[in-house]
């Protein structure tokens, strides 16, 4: 059974769209859609009793039932939603248990070779900066790294990724298909260049 966690207040939202429904909708539908291993992106939707698949999970969130599908229960094990409002938008947020647990650095032939990139000439340019890249995952033949120190947030990160760092990565490692940055650049404290 998947533990998944509803703030008050996003408990208080979705019994209020429910009941603005007039009973036509009967549940809530949390699934996986795109994102990273590291940070998924979720959808939510309300639905009615005929939208239930047989190998949906069935969670009671306090009043409300959640329906999930076994790809999507995986990655909210242990996931608190929330309602956020914010300037300019307001809506559910999904925070993952594995948000909050350290990572084990990927493993493999192909974390290999581009650890040693990042360690012998991404890190060391841009190390006067101020920032670093780590590699965080690695999927098939995609990366994804994320940014700390003076990369974080910085105003040119976007620039220094495809214009350095890809081009190094992909010079020496011509079968990487996709780079990823899952930076939370909105958290950046000291960014070398402020926008």
């Amino acid at each position: 059974m998947t533990s998944l966690t509803f703030t008050d207040r996003a408990q208080e939202m979705v019994r209020t769209f429910l009941d603005q429904s007039e009973g036509e909708l009967q549940a809530l539908r949390i699934q996986v859609n795109g994102g990273s291993p590291l940070a998924p992106a979720f959808d939510l939707s309300l639905v009615t009793g005929d939208d239930e698949d047989p190998d949906d999970l069935s969670v009671d969130a306090g009043g409300f039932r959640v329906l999930l599908d076994p790809k999507s229960a995986e990655k909210l094990e242990g996931a608190v939603v929330d309602f956020v409002q914010r300037v300019n938008e307001s809506g559910f947020e999904i925070t993952p248990a594995s948000a909050a647990n350290a990572v084990e650095a990927p493993m493999g032939a192909m974390a290999d070779r581009v650890q040693d990139i990042l360690d012998q000439q991404v890190n060391p340019s841009i190390a006067s900066h101020g920032g670093r890249i780590d590699l965080v995952e690695v999927d098939g033949s995609d990366i994804y790294i994320e940014m700390s120190g003076g990369c974080q947030g910085c105003a040119m990160s976007r620039a220094t990724l495809r214009q350095g760092v890809e081009k190094m990565l992909r010079k020496a490692i011509p079968e990487i298909t996709e780079i990823h940055d899952v930076t939370n650049h909105a958290a950046g404290q000291t960014p070398y260049f402020s926008s």
